[in-house]
């Protein structure tokens, strides 16, 4: 299986590339389309400002490639936000629009980021995640200031309940994945995840 990381200068991409490398995947990092072309699933990372990220994107000029892919793209942090409609980061900025939704910074909350280890609350499973053999402890490692609001509850696979405000931490929709959290730094549950999405695209290719 060949999975491809997006480079466009803004992601955490040495630990992600280790951990779907650990999975048995071989990887890519590249901005290149042909290359990104030749891959089996693609990752969209990201760490960062939501405007400058997407403003690298069109330098790249992948965003029409990452709407219209067929294959399926997980994306992580960041990459995951930057799938939403829009974001009201530093100013109102337009995002790919694969998910119903907008992103925006937490209020009334007693810190930010909301950072550190929290709960991951499951209400659906898509194809790739068996509900049965879910791990019991899910708990996964956040790290951001701004989350998904006005969004699709059909699309909302599992969330974190953060000072009361429900986070998003993972979504799904057709071939699009998306995870709030980083899954390469929340231990054992997260090489679970990883490991449910890529045996998913493993199957969906053979």
């Amino acid at each position: 299986m060949k999975i491809a990381i997006i480079d466009y200068g803004m992601g955490n991409l040495f630990s992600v590339e280790q951990a779907l490398k650990r999975l048995g995947a071989e990887v890519i990092v590249t901005s290149d389309k042909t290359c990104l072309e030749t891959a089996d699933a693609l990752v969209l990372p990201g760490v960062g400002a939501f405007p400058d990220a997407m403003k690298r994107l069109q330098e790249t000029r992948l965003i029409p490639f990452i709407q219209q892919t067929k294959k399926p793209l997980l994306g992580i942090c960041l990459g995951m936000q930057l799938m939403f409609e829009q974001s009201e980061e530093v100013a109102p900025t337009d995002g790919l629009k694969i998910f119903q939704g907008h992103i925006k910074r937490f209020e009334g909350v007693s810190r930010i980021p909301h950072m550190g280890w929290n709960e991951l609350n499951v209400q659906q499973t898509p194809i790739w995640l068996t509900s049965s053999l879910l791990p019991k402890d899910r708990y996964v490692y956040f790290v951001h200031s701004f989350y998904a609001t006005k969004m699709d509850e059909k699309e909302l696979v599992a969330y974190a309940d953060y000072e009361g405000i429900k986070v998003p931490g993972i979504v799904s929709k057709d071939n699009f994945t998306g995870m709030q959290f980083h899954p390469e730094k929340s231990g054992q549950f997260g090489v679970y995840l990883l490991t449910a999405w890529a045996k998913g695209v493993m199957e969906k290719i053979c």
